[in-house]
């Protein structure tokens, strides 16, 4: 197992410093970051690749980092918003500076294609979205919270995406599926983080991102890997089955929605690989 006699993370890694999502996202991983960034940074390796970086709830959550970077998502709308915050940050914030929290200029925008818009437009109306959308899912519905004031505050918005900007300083960000990406990028020394949709709900993050039997062809894939992984996947017999070549770590958790309310339990695997 990976956890017994670990190795000591490689001497190239350098401090970053961790920060949060700029948006809620489903399937984040807020609860799971701790111990996923902790099994990251055990792991020497000379390049970080995530292959569905979603919100970035582990890529921001690091406090370490090799000397290259490179996070990926097929999601157009991820991509370019994760672009805009690089590229053109301050151009992006006078675009927000007059945004109000409003149920109407939610629908609006929901109703909106993205594909009419400038790509400072677009990543304006993700960003939107996600921070107002209940449980952070994508094209979601109008969240509210009577004992909290409108989710987008741009007061208290501008210094999270200016960290998160900072940090996005020599990122290399990829919008490929993730079979050309890891292909891309595989290599000795590179380690993969992979947050795939949830066994079951393929179709979150919209129908034509992700079909339930790329699992398999992931499993096989991760089989004649040169570099690492980890994975990270709700815990099913059938994930267990597919995936059962690699050290797998289960993990029981607790998920609330809707401010903290309606406590959940929950379980899910963290899967961990080398190339053999």
């Amino acid at each position: 197992m990976i956890l017994k006699g670990r190795e000591m993370a490689s001497s190239d890694l350098r401090p970053v410093r961790p920060t949060v999502t700029p948006a809620a996202y489903v399937g984040g991983k807020r609860n799971l970051a701790k111990r996923i960034c902790a099994i990251i940074e055990s792991i020497p390796h000379q390049t970080y690749a995530e292959c569905f970086v979603g919100m970035g709830g582990i890529f921001l959550r690091r406090s370490s980092a090799p000397p290259a970077e490179v996070i990926n998502d097929y999601s157009g709308d991820v991509a370019n918003l994760f672009r805009i915050l690089q590229r053109h940050y301050p151009q992006f914030m006078d675009m927000l500076k007059y945004q109000v929290s409003s149920r109407r200029e939610f629908e609006r925008l929901k109703e909106c294609d993205p594909a009419t818009l400038t790509d400072l437009e677009r990543a304006g109306r993700f960003l939107y979205m996600q921070r107002l959308s209940f449980g952070g899912r994508v094209n979601g519905h109008f969240g509210i919270d009577p004992a909290r004031g409108g989710r987008f505050n741009i007061l208290k918005l501008a210094p999270l995406l200016e960290e998160i900007h900072e940090r996005l300083a020599g990122v290399v960000i990829e919008n490929r599926r993730w079979q050309d990406f890891m292909d891309l990028y595989d290599r000795p020394g590179t380690l993969f983080y992979l947050d795939p949709p949830y066994f079951g709900c393929e179709d979150d993050y919209g129908k034509e991102l992700f079909d339930r039997a790329e699992f398999a062809e992931m499993a096989a894939r991760l089989a004649r890997l040169k570099g690492r992984f980890i994975l990270s996947i709700n815990d099913l017999p059938e994930i267990r089955e597919l995936f059962s070549a690699f050290d797998i770590i289960p993990v029981e958790l607790t998920y609330t929605i809707a401010g903290g309310r309606n406590a959940r339990p929950a379980r899910e695997l963290i899967i961990v690989g080398r190339a053999v």
